[in-house]
């Protein structure tokens, strides 16, 4: 298989390359950690300027019709920005849902103004009784002769408080007192009933916790029909868990540039750290641990579009790896530099709390070891 990047994508590296480190500086970053959205609307727009809230919408929806290695390559450049703009939970996760569930009507009225800029939208759909099984959803969504009326509670909503409209997973009643398959809803941030409790992320950017009560929707938001929308949620959460090991991936080269440099520089009995054996063999390991996770990440990028069992079998090893290869590098990165890589003078304490909130996201490595078992259980059955 020729994993060579093609121009277009050569070109797209170089780009976002260019553009994350004449962008992202500490100061910046500093700046927007007491920031209550939690991201730059003018570092969106540009986003917007430059087609990559565009990249993977399809072409006959307006977008540029990329896949998941080239959202792959964005993602590792924004990882070594420590970028907090809302891209995972509006683009890679909600543009690809409304793609996936969306009548054509809610597709043209949604996508474009994703792709412009104007729209930052939210998936709400882990509870606290889940614990990450995707399938475990006790938000209700009940037909009224007006719409639907939901009641429930989300946790770890990413971006929900910047987010325009909300997308909220909710079992459908059959008015029969019965919940039963699950649907996608769009909520307006403003809906009346919704109450969110914003925080600020582990690493950079906001998250919330939602409370539905008696949250009253038209009939036009449902997204798409009433079908079952469980094996779509598992493919957006794929999706977002291959880029997610992308960005881990810019991080984990970052904190090994960064660290490597330091070892160069710091002198101690009159000697360069870097001369000392020990500390090679532990920047080596390091180096390995990155390109291992690098290969991962592709490897999940190159399987988006395969049959579910392998889709979901390479993200979740994907998640498991690079989650444990991130905690090695992260942890010899701030060893490496003493007492002061937990400072906030130094950006590596910013890039060691990225990788930790990293490794929680949609799970641990525990859970997906536990998930890539089971989906190779059902794949030798078939």
């Amino acid at each position: 298989m020729d994993l060579t990047l093609s121009d277009e994508q050569r070109l797209l590296r170089e780009s976002v390359d260019r553009f994350v480190k004449e962008t992202y500086t500490a100061d910046r970053r500093r700046r927007l950690a007491n920031d209550t959205a939690g991201f730059s609307p003018e570092i969106w727009k540009r986003f917007a300027d430059l087609g990559w809230l565009a990249l993977p919408i399809a072409e006959t929806d307006g977008g540029l019709g990329g896949g998941a290695v080239e959202i792959g390559i964005l993602m590792e450049a924004f990882g070594r920005g420590l970028a907090c703009e809302p891209y995972l939970s509006t683009v890679v996760i909600g543009a690809s849902l409304i793609s996936a569930c969306g009548t054509k009507a809610q597709k043209q009225a949604l996508l474009p103004k994703i792709a412009e800029g104007s729209l930052v939208l939210a998936f709400a759909h882990s509870e606290r009784q889940a614990r990450f099984d995707l399938a475990d959803v006790r938000t209700t969504a009940k037909k009224t002769p007006d719409g639907w009326r939901l009641d429930g509670h989300k946790i770890a909503v990413l971006d929900g408080s910047a987010a325009g409209q909300i997308i909220v997973s909710a079992r459908i009643d059959d008015g029969r007192g019965k919940a039963g398959r699950l649907g996608l809803f769009l909520a307006p941030r403003s809906a009346p009933g919704l109450a969110a409790r914003d925080f600020a992320r582990l690493g950079g950017g906001r998250a919330c916790n939602l409370d539905l009560g008696d949250v009253r929707l038209s009939a036009d938001a449902l997204l798409g029909d009433i079908s079952d929308v469980l094996p779509a949620i598992e493919a957006a959460v794929d999706r977002a868990m291959a880029a997610l090991g992308a960005e881990a991936v810019g991080i984990m080269q970052t904190l090994l540039d960064q660290t490597l440099e330091y070892t160069k520089m710091r002198k101690q009995f009159g000697r360069p750290l870097s001369a000392n054996q020990v500390i090679r063999h532990r920047l080596a390991d390091m180096a390995m641990q990155c390109d291992e996770a690098r290969s991962m990440a592709l490897r999940a990028a190159l399987m988006i579009n395969a049959e579910p069992v392998e889709r979901s079998r390479a993200a979740s090893g994907a998640k498991a790896k690079i989650g444990k290869c991130a905690r090695y590098v992260a942890e010899q990165s701030v060893q490496l530099h003493g007492a002061m890589g937990v400072t906030e003078e130094l950006d590596i304490g910013a890039y060691f709390k990225r990788l930790l909130a990293f490794d929680t996201l949609f799970g641990g490595s525990a859970h997906h070891y536990r998930r890539h078992a089971a989906l190779g259980g059902r794949a030798a059955q078939a």
